[in-house]
């Protein structure tokens, strides 16, 4: 199974993307980090993809929008994270 592509808006003094990064590396996936506070097209780019939503992190799943740090959350203990994982995947 391939792994899905994984995608967080963060910035550098974020908790919740800290968190939503140990979340995501405690199931063994892999992600990569979009960096908002250094580059402003990327922020530009979240609020557009998010739907204009400022809060950080920002987690895609392929092209799927979970939310943020609480959406990933709820997603998890709901079981509709590991469904989205195993279609993306």
């Amino acid at each position: 199974m391939a792994n899905p592509e994984i995608t967080i808006y963060s910035t550098a003094v974020c908790p919740y993307c800290v968190a939503a990064k140990n979340l995501l590396k405690s199931k063994g996936l892999e992600w990569s980090e979009v960096r908002i506070d250094t580059d402003p097209a990327q922020r530009d780019a979240m609020l557009t993809r998010s739907g204009g939503r400022r809060t950080v992190p920002q987690i895609f799943v392929n092209d799927q929008h979970i939310g943020g740090f609480d959406d990933l959350v709820a997603a998890d203990r709901s079981g509709k994270l590991a469904e989205i994982l195993e279609v993306a995947g």
